[in-house]
């Protein structure tokens, strides 16, 4: 990939796209090919289509998704698989006929099976049953990773899959109502802060074990694997290192400076009780992350803190 290629973020506007965005532009690249969601719907074959004949990308970085947190997982599961499924079948197709030099696609760790051996290896993809409430949300990246397999050994194209960990970062969804656990905790011992409250509640016994990787990384991460991996097999990406999430609120806590309680709503569900990648591949191919989760918070919550200064929400 040259500092000239043009290159195609699908979904550069969420945490994941914006993040190897500003990764290349500091790098040097200079010519992207951007639509936003209102420009181009990822769901409509017609406009992917469309869209790679008029621009012909050389390099995709597919990292658009319809994503939440357990409770939306739970909710709209027809709504996750289906527009998951549409948007990578459409790009990885359109990739395909138009003939992009690369593409590389993004899934998540909870394709893993629920009760998989820790640390998650690559291997252990397709060897178990799902955790159940984000199972349609697994189904679609898996069979994102297998689209990508498959046209690889069928037409020989270069596409890459790359399972990110749990990621946080600039333009994280701080929404309570379909957030994930770190962004939410932020929003929660912030909110409790500002009123002066006397507790937090916090979903579940606190027990999960969970991997974090500020997207940064995840960003530094995907450019490298661009430019130095060509392998069929997929490839975690991670930090290695995890923590409960009862000690997660506590840095948290600590890290946004509340001083009330936390309570535990029992009635919420935990979730698969421990994501670990096993990222000793990723760092036998010669990258590793370089920020840590404690440096990696303040950095959000103080992205947080302005945002929320502009009544963002």
């Amino acid at each position: 990939m040259e500092l000239h290629s043009k290159i195609y973020i699908a979904g550069h506007r969420g945490m994941v796209g914006s993040a190897i965005h500003r990764n290349l532009q500091k790098k040097g690249y200079t010519n992207f090919v951007l639509r936003t969601s209102a420009e181009l719907d990822l769901r409509n074959q017609q406009q992917v289509d469309d869209f790679f004949a008029a621009e012909k990308p050389e390099y995709v970085f597919l990292a658009a998704a319809k994503v939440g947190g357990i409770q939306a997982n739970n909710i709209y599961r027809a709504d996750f698989i289906y527009e998951n499924l549409m948007i990578q079948n459409n790009v990885i197709h359109a990739a395909y006929v138009h003939r992009a030099k690369k593409l590389m696609f993004l899934g998540s760790s909870c394709i893993y099976p629920k009760l998989a051996p820790q640390p998650l290896k690559e291997d252990y993809l397709l060897t178990g049953l799902l955790e159940d409430t984000n199972e349609p949300y697994a189904i679609a990246k898996i069979a994102g990773i297998k689209t990508c397999e498959s046209y690889k050994r069928q037409y020989g194209c270069n596409f890459i899959s790359v399972m990110p960990t749990n990621l946080y970062g600039p333009n994280d969804n701080y929404n309570l109502n379909n957030s994930h656990v770190l962004p939410a905790l932020i929003r929660k011992f912030h909110d409790a802060k500002e009123s002066n409250l006397p507790f937090v509640e916090m979903w579940g016994t606190g027990t999960p074990m969970r991997e974090f990787l500020h997207a940064d990384d995840l960003a530094d991460a995907c450019h490298y694997l661009m430019q130095n991996y060509n392998g069929e097999k997929l490839v975690n990406i991670g930090t290695g290192v995890d923590l409960t999430i009862k000690d997660l609120a506590l840095l948290i806590k600590d890290i946004v400076g509340y001083t009330g309680d936390i309570r535990h709503d029992l009635t919420k569900p935990d979730g698969t009780p421990r994501k670990l990648m096993d990222v000793s591949y990723l760092h036998s191919l010669g990258w590793k992350h370089s920020i840590e989760l404690k440096d990696g918070i303040r950095m959000v919550y103080e992205d947080f803190k302005k945002k929320e200064g502009v009544k963002v929400w």
